[in-house]
C-alpha cells in the first residue's frame, strides 16, 4: 500500500506552504488546496487519504467540506483547524463527525500525532473493506471447494443439486480432505440455511456420554443426570446434523440412530415419549464397507444415509490443485496475522508440487500459515534422526506434526486432537507411541 496523503485545504498560502513543509519534514505526504472544490475533486471512496482543513475559509468552510467528504465515504477522517478556538466551535466540529479539532496555531507534534492516528485508522478501514471483499467473492462453492481438479468441479455440481433437494448424504473421505466444509455447503446451500448447523464428532465423545449427548436424557435416567438434558439431535429442529467419522460410533448405538433416521423420532434416555425430528443427517467416514469390510459400520445404516454419495479425493490425487490452494490458505492466513504474503519462488512450487501431503489440506493449511508467518523453510521428514524404511519415515513425520500442533495450542489437548482430526484417546494413544514429552513442547 502506497504512503498515505494529507490533503491540507488552507486559503492562507504563506501559512498552508509552512505548515506543509514541517509535515513533510515528519514524513507525510501532503498536498495543499486553497478551495474546498480543488480537494474534493481528488477524493474517492477508497483513497487512502485524510483532511486537514481551516475552519473559516470562503465560499465552502471547514464544516461543508467535512459534510461533502462524508458524503463520499462516511468514515474518512477529517481534522479541523481554527485560530478562532473556542468550546461550542469544537463541540460542533465534533459531533458533525470531525476526527479532531485543533487550533492555531498549531502544535507541531500534536498535529503530528492526529495525522497518524488518522492515518491508521483509515488503513484499517480500507484493509478491512479488501478483506470483506475478498470474504463476500469466496462465499459461493467455488470459494469453499476451492480447485479446478474435474473432481471439484463434479462434486460442486453434486453439492448444488444435493442441497436443493435437501436429501440425506453421506461424505466419504480420507482425514483433512475437508469432509466439514462439504457439509457446511450442503447446509447452507439449503433451505435449512439460517437454521442450526449441529457437527458431532462421533470420535471424540466418549462412548459412555454419546448416546445421552445425541439423544439427551430426562432427570433420573441414570447416575448423575439430576436434571433433563435436550439432545443435540432435538437442538439441531429445522436444521442440519453433521455426524462426523460415524465408523467410530458403537454398534449399538448405531442401530438407535437408525432408528431415529427411519422415523425421524427420537426418545430421550429414561423417557418413553418419543420427539419429532425435523433435521437433515449428514455423516462423514474415511472408507466404505466396499473397500473395507471390517469397517465399524451397520450396513444398513450405511445405505440409509447413502442416498447421495460425495466424495472428496485425497490432496496428492489433485495435484494440480495444491498452488490454488496454498494461495487461498496464505490469503487466509494473511487475514488471520495481519501479515503480508510472502512472494512465491519457483523453489516453493516445486516442492508443493512434489509433496506427497499425508496430511491433505489441513497439512497444506499449516504450511501456508508457516509461510505468511516466516516460520517454513522447506519439508523434513525427521526429527529424531535418520528414517530409513516408509513405515519410519511416516511415524517420523507423525510425530512431527502432533508436536507442531501442540506448540500452536499451547500443549492444550482438545484443541489438538480438534485441529488434527483425532478423537481424545487417539491422540493420547499417539502421544505414548511416538514418546512425546509434553514438559519439552514449549522449548521447541
Amino acid at each position: 500500500m502506497k504512503p498515505a496523503r494529507v490533503l491540507l485545504v488552507d486559503d492562507d498560502h504563506d501559512l498552508s506552504a509552512a505548515l506543509a513543509q514541517s509535515l513533510e519534514i515528519e514524513g507525510l505526504v501532503v498536498e495543499t488546496y486553497d478551495r474546498a472544490a480543488l480537494a474534493l475533486g481528488k477524493i474517492a471512496r477508497d483513497d487512502y487519504v485524510v483532511v486537514l482543513t481551516d475552519y473559516l475559509m470562503p465560499g465552502t468552510d471547514g464544516l461543508e467540506l467535512m459534510t461533502a467528504v462524508h458524503a463520499i465515504d462516511p468514515v474518512l477522517p477529517v481534522i479541523v483547524m481554527t485560530g478562532h478556538g473556542d468550546v461550542p466551535t469544537a463541540v460542533k466540529c465534533m459531533q458533525q463527525g470531525a476526527h479532531d479539532f485543533i487550533e492555531k496555531p498549531c502544535s507541531i507534534p500534536q498535529l503530528v500525532r492526529s495525522l497518524n492516528n488518522a492515518i491508521e485508522r483509515r488503513r484499517l478501514v480500507l484493509e478491512n473493506r479488501a478483506l470483506r471483499a475478498e470474504l463476500g467473492a469466496d462465499q459461493g462453492l467455488k470459494g469453499r471447494l476451492v480447485g479446478e481438479h474435474p473432481s471439484m468441479q463434479a462434486l460442486r455440481d453434486r453439492i448444488q443439486i444435493s442441497a436443493q433437494a435437501g436429501v440425506d448424504a453421506l461424505i466419504v473421505g480420507e482425514t483433512g480432505t475437508g469432509k466439514e466444509v462439504v457439509a457446511r455447503a450442503l447446509h447452507d446451500f439449503s433451505d435449512r440455511a439460517g437454521r442450526p448447523f449441529v457437527a458431532i464428532n462421533c470420535g471424540a465423545i466418549p462412548a459412555d456420554m454419546i448416546e445421552s449427548e445425541l439423544f439427551g436424557h430426562v432427570a433420573g435416567a441414570f447416575t448423575g443426570a439430576q436434571g433433563a438434558r435436550e439432545g443435540r439431535l432435538v437442538f439441531a429442529a429445522g436444521g442440519t446434523v453433521f455426524l462426523d467419522e460415524l465408523e467410530s460410533m458403537p454398534l449399538d448405538l448405531q442401530a438407535k440412530l437408525l432408528r431415529a433416521i427411519e422415523n425421524r423420532t427420537v426418545e430421550p434416555l429414561g423417557s418413553n415419549q418419543s420427539i419429532a425430528l425435523d433435521v437433515q443427517f449428514i455423516a462423514a467416514i474415511t472408507t466404505t464397507p466396499e473397500r473395507d469390510p471390517d469397517l465399524n459400520l451397520r450396513t444398513d445404516l450405511y445405505y440409509r444415509l447413502n442416498v447421495v454419495q460425495l466424495e472428496l479425493l485425497p490432496l496428492n490425487q489433485r495435484l494440480s490443485d495444491v498452488p490454488t490452494l496454498f494461495y487461498h490458505f496464505a490469503r487466509e492466513a494473511r487475514a488471520k496475522y495481519r501479515k503480508e504474503i510472502p512472494d512465491l519462488s519457483p523453489e516453493l512450487e516445486r516442492q508443493l508440487m512434489s509433496h506427497d501431503w499425508p496430511g491433505n489440506l489441513r497439512e497444506l493449511r499449516n504450511v501456508a500459515e508457516r509461510f505468511v508467518l516466516g516460520l517454513w523453510n522447506g519439508f523434513s521428514l525427521s526429527l529424531d534422526g535418520p528414517a530409513e524404511t516408509l513405515s519410519e519415515q511416516v511415524a517420523a513425520y507423525e510425530a512431527q506434526l502432533i508436536r507442531s500442533a501442540l506448540v500452536t495450542h499451547g500443549g492444550k489437548m482438545r484443541p489438538t486432537y480438534e485441529a488434527l482430526g483425532l478423537s481424545r484417546k487417539g491422540l493420547y494413544d499417539k502421544i505414548q507411541k511416538h514418546g512425546i514429552d509434553g514438559s519439552k513442547l514449549t522449548q521447541e
